[in-house]
């Protein structure tokens, strides 16, 4: 169910691997109608257009108050200011509090998915409560009380369980994650998504955590809890686990738990070819691909049963050929689920369900 339209702030970052929660909010959401993206620099653009070079109707505005402005002149009232920010550390740009400050003005929820924490900041909690509207910051930690710890109870979900992991982050594993599920039910198969960060619950996943904002002891039993939870309530064909980070990634280091207590079948890894450090850490180089799929062979005792393509600084007809090599370097199936949609992948995938 929508909680309302949004407008969705990415200031200087839309376009950027740093405006990635924006990004998964214009191609997909069911938690919000997004009628507009602020970011000055694609100002008049469509939004979607600039990602993906597709007509997706969600226009690019200059400022906050050009879009609310824009937006209620042709009778489209927004209700929630959305954070489409995700920047390294998660830190609230200074620049962009000024922004909240005005959207609470207007009367707008604001959600935030970053690390400083919207509702502990005494004027603005002061704002929301003059206008009667929420603030709401996904990344805050849940109470201990209600956190899961590791039971083994993951040994009775017996549908297909898929994660997809990267060798980087922000890389596109999220938006990989979605396209897979929509093609699976595509196809007619029950198909949901285990989401493991902010964007995602943003998106509407509707079994997910926030990985990074939970004590270490507990992220194993989250991850168990929400596949078990979705397997149970929905009984779907298939899981598809969001992976986090990467396994090598020097300041994310993600992905072992998901291995260890989401228990997946098989693994489908996300790369980009043209990427040559890890993502914000020049000097950092990617681990090469056969090295980051025998590391989560080794760790999972599972098979990384495909690649998927992140085209980052491709031309379109450079992708095949960029599927081909890595399928000549690996032996492994690629994929760009993105350009290509995801009908070759899941109908591999689907074989391995009937198996």
């Amino acid at each position: 169910m929508i909680d309302g339209n949004a407008i969705v702030y990415c200031e200087g970052a839309f376009n950027t691997p740093s405006g990635k929660t924006a990004h998964g909010l214009v191609r997909f959401t069911e938690r919000y109608n997004v009628l507009g993206v602020v970011d000055s620099r694609y100002a008049g653009r469509d939004a979607l257009e600039v990602l993906d070079g597709k007509t997706g109707n969600i226009p690019v505005f200059e400022s906050t108050r050009k879009a609310w402005e824009t937006l209620k002149a042709k009778g489209q009232t927004a209700s929630y200011f959305v954070m489409g920010l995700a920047p390294d550390g998660g830190r609230l740009p200074a620049v962009a509090l000024d922004d909240i400050k005005w959207a609470l003005q207007q009367g707008l929820n604001v959600d935030s998915g970053l690390h400083d924490f919207l509702s502990e900041k005494p004027e603005l909690v002061s704002l929301a409560q003059a206008k009667d509207c929420t603030i709401r910051d996904i990344r805050k930690p849940p109470h201990r009380d209600v956190l899961h710890f590791f039971s083994g109870k993951i040994e009775e979900v017996d549908c297909l369980k898929l994660a997809i992991l990267g060798t980087d982050s922000a890389i596109g594993k999220r938006t990989t994650a979605w396209i897979i599920v929509h093609g699976f039910r595509n196809k007619g198969l029950k198909a949901e998504l285990v989401g493991t960060g902010q964007t995602a619950w943003l998106q509407g996943a509707k079994y997910s955590l926030v990985m990074d904002s939970l004590i270490n002891d507990f992220v194993a039993g989250e991850i168990e809890h929400a596949v078990y939870e979705a397997w149970n309530n929905e009984k779907p064909h298939v899981i598809v686990i969001e992976g986090q980070g990467s396994l090598m990634n020097p300041a994310y280091p993600g992905g072992f738990e998901i291995l260890a207590a989401g228990r997946p079948d098989y693994v489908i890894l996300q790369h980009a070819p043209k990427r040559v450090e890890y993502d914000g850490f020049p000097g950092y180089k990617l681990h090469p691909i056969d090295q980051q799929i025998q590391a989560i062979e080794m760790i999972s005792g599972k098979k990384v049963i495909a690649l998927t393509l992140n085209h980052e600084d491709m031309r379109p007809e450079e992708i095949p050929a960029a599927c081909e090599a890595l399928t000549a370097a690996t032996g492994l199936p690629a994929f760009d689920v993105l350009y290509d949609g995801p009908e070759k992948l899941v109908e591999l995938l689907k074989s391995v369900t009937s198996d």
